[in-house]
């Protein structure tokens, strides 16, 4: 008898896991269940989109709904909302009212914007999360000149909006109440380089005040609609053009939370499995494992959204699969420039930096009783993975030499032999 599997969200979690299910299982019956009619697509391109950058069907890296379909053999029920999912019985029900039972269950719900109720009555605000998100303010762009804009939210997406839109022309204010740029990534000094490069280019930074609210104010005749946004210390900025960038939630509202445990995000083992056996959750819905706190946490990356999805499907179609989990790290290009945050940088330590006058980058490193716990490298991609890996297996207690080749790269992209002698040596 087929066993049947259902799929609810269709992002980069849910069509990895959809492929794992499939190599593991060729005779299941797989339906996919997406609140949208869009092929899984990828969040951080939306800017690339809204730049013009990126053609709106490089949004899509694994083809249209159509071809995912007959490619993997699966049902895909398209702008279908999943109220509820019954954790005991297995089932789900659609907005619609139907009840359907499975084998096995994946959450791959995502993640959405945020917007506080101080902002939600503003109809003329944008957001940066979702296709339609970057569609809307495309076109806004297209048929209207902006001079000024409000970017709220100094995140990896804030910036990279600010820069589209810097780019254009428009005058734009970056603002957030954490005291500096990258506050999640970046060591306090790294922000404030970041910092004064991007103010030496003309965009200002209002940082380390609450962002108490924001109302639509009238624009010069014909001009359209303005913004006024409070500040905590009682300033106010005026702008044509507002997107709201705060930050993400976990989009969990199907389960209950006396049958599946869910702190931020949906808890999940190791092998990606819920609280409640059968169901399953992946990609940033769902808390992964930390290797650095050894705490469930969600880490709302597009790299382990699809090993989480994977991991999820090949165990929900029999197979045995573990994740150790992941570290959190972001790598982002902005404003002809490049950072890279590898740890977490709450964690304190001995502080080393270099500055390589001939390659022109900087590192920062934080190292904690005897082992790196974090690095910040400024216009330096090229060693970026080579450090990520090495952190990682220092986590999961496996060997931390360099090979030949990683030393020879390392040192070719500018770091020193006394650096790499160091690395080691703490470990």
């Amino acid at each position: 008898m087929k066993k049947r599997f259902a799929i609810i969200g269709f992002g980069c979690a849910g069509y990895h896991a959809l492929e794992a299910i499939r190599q593991t299982d060729p005779d299941a019956q797989i339906d996919i269940y997406s609140d949208t009619a869009m092929a899984p697509y990828n969040p951080m391109l939306t800017t690339y989109y809204v730049a013009g950058k990126l053609p709106y069907e490089g949004l899509f890296p694994f083809g249209s709904l159509e071809e995912i379909g007959a490619r993997y053999q699966a049902r895909i029920f398209t702008d279908t909302h999943v109220d509820r999912v019954d954790a005991g019985k297995r089932t789900l029900v659609t907005r619609q009212g139907e009840s359907r039972p499975y084998d096995r269950i994946l959450l791959a719900t995502g993640a959405r914007a945020f917007v506080p109720e101080a902002f939600a009555g503003l109809k003329g605000a944008f957001c940066m999360r979702t296709v339609a998100d970057a569609v809307k303010l495309h076109d806004a762009l297209a048929g209207r000149s902006y001079r000024s804009a409000v970017v709220v939210g100094a995140s990896m997406v804030g910036i990279k909006v600010a820069e589209l839109l810097h780019k254009q022309g428009i005058q734009v204010t970056l603002a957030d109440m954490a005291p500096h740029i990258f506050a999640l990534a970046a060591y306090p000094e790294v922000s404030a380089m970041i910092q004064k490069r991007i103010e030496d280019m003309g965009i200002r930074m209002a940082l380390g005040q609450p962002i108490t609210g924001g109302e639509e104010i009238p624009g010069p005749e014909g001009a359209g609609t303005r913004y006024k946004v409070h500040l905590g210390n009682g300033e106010t900025l005026e702008t044509d053009l507002l997107v709201l960038n705060i930050g993400t939630r976990a989009s969990t509202g199907m389960v209950s939370r006396e049958e599946i445990q869910v702190d931020r995000g949906i808890v999940v083992n190791t092998s990606m499995e819920t609280s409640a056996p059968g169901i399953y959750g992946a990609g940033d819905c769902c808390q992964g494992n930390n290797l650095q706190s050894g705490q469930t946490q969600i880490i709302g990356l597009w790299a382990n959204a699809g090993i989480q999805g994977r991991v999820a499907g090949q165990n929900m179609a029999g197979g045995s699969r573990e994740t150790d989990g992941n570290i959190l790290h972001n790598i982002t290009h902005f404003l002809d420039m490049d950072f890279i945050g590898l740890g977490d940088n709450r964690l304190t330590g001995e502080t080393y930096t270099y500055w390589s006058r001939k390659k022109d980058f900087y590192l920062q490193a934080v190292v904690r009783d005897g082992k790196p716990v974090g690095f910040n490298i400024l216009d330096n991609y090229g060693i970026s993975g080579i450090l990520k890996a090495h952190l990682v297996r220092m986590l999961k207690g496996e060997p931390c030499r360099f090979t030949p080749e990683q030393r020879g790269q390392l040192l070719r992209f500018g770091l020193e032999q006394k650096f790499l002698d160091y690395l080691e040596a703490a470990v």
